[in-house]
């Protein structure tokens, strides 16, 4: 196995391939830390993560963070146990992002359907500012065009677990990101 396997932490699901390493999530980690401390120097940041996926990259990016900020949620989902989107996206919150910079924290820029139910969502609050930061981007042909200002990792078309991603509500608390067929 690979410096990320934990002794006794049997999974049933066939991993393929370890993708990103806990270690390389670290380190881009740092990097995106700093770069969202800098562009946010002197300001106050919302932080909003996307459950459930975001929850654990928001949590060890926050700590990276050298800014003031608040943290906050929304839900949504559009996969329902499947390894594929249903097309049709649940939102709930209740966030008032009024006036605020706004920094929306999400696990994986896929298609951009969710993405973009999100941001027009809270375009309607009329924040300050409101920009996108991703874990994953995945290569896929037809994506909606969404500027993410802020990408840990861009990957392959490909379903992906761990660090926070799931299959069917399990495998998130894997510290690294493998694919699966």
């Amino acid at each position: 196995m690979t410096e990320d396997y934990i002794p006794g932490k049997e999974i049933d699901l066939n991993l393929e391939k370890i993708l990103i390493s806990k270690s390389q999530i670290e380190q881009r980690l740092i990097n995106l830390g700093s770069e969202i401390s800098n562009d946010y120097n002197g300001k106050e940041i919302h932080v909003v993560g996307v459950l459930n996926g975001a929850f654990i990259f928001l949590a060890d990016l926050a700590r990276q963070l050298k800014v003031s900020c608040k943290i906050c949620f929304l839900q949504a989902s559009s996969y329902n146990d499947q390894k594929v989107s249903s097309g049709k996206v649940k939102l709930m919150h209740n966030l008032d992002l009024r006036g605020k910079d706004v920094l929306v924290v999400e696990d994986i820029f896929d298609t951009g359907q969710t993405l973009k139910c999100i941001l027009e969502d809270l375009q309607l609050q009329e924040p300050k500012s409101l920009e996108v930061c991703a874990l994953l981007s995945k290569k896929i042909p037809k994506k909606i065009p969404i500027n993410v200002k802020y990408i840990g990792f861009e990957i392959e078309d490909r379903f992906v677990v761990g660090y926070g991603l799931d299959y069917a509500e399990k495998y998130r608390e894997i510290p690294y990101i493998a694919y699966i067929n």
